[in-house]
């Protein structure tokens, strides 16, 4: 696959995708032009790579580089890293959203509400101590 990074990042990538399951040859590899900044050069070449993993139909679109080449390996490793995700079953978009609402409504403990109330009046302190003075006209 002679892609332009060390050997050794080359040899992780390849040891990843075969422990996934990736082959070569099931990845259908296409290249665009890009878009966004970069000018001229990005205008009039192809180094946008898009990669669809044929068997489960994902697909990775990537420009993160000026060169065509590592734009290639980037593309494979996010490829990599999407599949293992899917793969592994994390946690969705959806799970994370719900787990996060939970953790915001249950209810803190006596030793961590003092504290953040200790830090609430620590921090309003520090907010009148940067008052403006006022001459004090008393007469």
């Amino acid at each position: 696959m002679a892609l332009p990074v060390s050997p050794q990042k080359e040899q992780e990538l390849l040891a990843r995708m075969a422990r996934l399951g990736i082959r070569e040859q099931d990845l259908e590899e296409s290249f665009i032009r890009g878009s966004g900044p970069g000018g001229q050069h990005v205008n009039k070449t192809a180094t946008c790579v898009v990669l669809v993993h044929r068997p489960s139909g994902v697909s990775v679109r990537c420009q993160a580089s000026r060169s065509q080449g590592l734009n290639r390996f980037y593309a494979r490793r996010i490829l990599v890293e999407k599949i293992e995700r899917e793969r592994l079953g994390r946690a969705s978009a959806e799970q994370q959203r719900i787990e996060k609402v939970r953790r915001q409504k249950r209810k803190r403990s006596r030793r961590a509400k003092a504290k953040m109330l200790e830090d609430k009046r620590q921090q309003g302190v520090k907010k009148a101590g940067r008052a403006r003075v006022r001459p004090n006209h008393d007469g």
